[in-house]
């Protein structure tokens, strides 16, 4: 379907708008009558208990998984919608949604420079890479990637010698390489030293209003670091939108999540 303009949410652009989604899985309902919109260039943190329906709400989105009921719609800047449901994900990936896995994916044998180039926007198949030359203009958007990851310095080594969260780095730099609309990215702190978390928020950060941004992570302090809006999801539906602030107070979001985290750590 068309529409004359990209929809508006509280006087600002969207670029999704997920409505009245619901999944099941052997009658267990991961999702229930989700409804979630995300504004263009919005970096939005999403947390929740396990079994909340997070990683199926990612599935769903790139269309790893289809909603029993309900639309999952990307905005065009020209105007039109695009309704996922009906695509296949890699017709998804191809319209600019980019996702990263918590373990990242990169090509360890091969340089840092290298999982760049195999990334970039191109046509890909058998006599296109035989034959492809890297140009002027693939070498600057190359070296721009790497410099926004901070891997510049690294470009010629190999992937494998990466430390966890350079590794990290390079996966979203891969991803940036396609020139996303939306970037879903999950538990990218995972596993990351005090200081790579903390380089790791620096660089979302940088990337909000350039793209728009989906991110889950249990770290609360580096939610902390990154929130701009928060969105709390409890057996498959929201519970909770807000600031950092007010949803960290809020009541029931401590009694389904927030206490648990406490509970988790204190055992640790």
């Amino acid at each position: 379907m068309t529409m004359n303009h990209t929809p508006l949410y509280r006087d600002t652009l969207l670029i999704l708008s997920v409505s009245g989604v619901t999944k099941a899985f052997d009658g267990f309902k991961a999702i229930d009558d989700l409804n979630f919109y995300l504004e263009e260039g919005e970096l939005r943190t999403i947390i929740g208990p396990n079994g909340a329906g997070k990683s199926t709400f990612m599935d769903i989105i790139t269309g790893r998984t289809r909603p029993d009921v309900g639309s999952v719609v990307l905005h065009e800047t020209d105007g039109h919608d695009l309704n996922l449901g009906k695509l296949r994900e890699y017709e998804i990936n191809r319209l600019g949604i980019g996702r990263k896995f918590q373990t990242p994916s990169i090509y360890k044998s091969h340089t840092v420079y290298d999982n760049v180039v195999l990334s970039l926007n191109k046509e890909r198949g058998v006599f296109s890479n035989l034959f492809y030359r890297e140009s002027k203009q693939d070498r600057e958007r190359i070296m721009e990637v790497l410099k926004t990851v901070r891997l510049d310095g690294r470009a010629h080594d190999l992937a494998g010698m990466l430390s966890h969260g350079q590794k990290q780095w390079l996966e979203i730099g891969m991803l940036l390489a396609q020139d996303p609309r939306l970037l879903l990215i999950d538990e990218p702190a995972a596993g990351m030293s005090d200081e790579e978390t903390e380089r790791t928020g620096e660089l979302l950060l940088s990337l909000e209003k350039k793209h728009s941004l989906i991110v889950i992570e249990h770290d609360m302090e580096f939610i902390r670091q990154i929130a701009r809006k928060v969105t709390v999801l409890h057996q498959g539906h929201v519970l909770k939108e807000g600031t950092f602030a007010n949803v960290k107070s809020d009541p029931e979001v401590i009694e389904v999540y927030l206490g648990r985290q406490g509970k988790k750590a204190e055992t640790h």
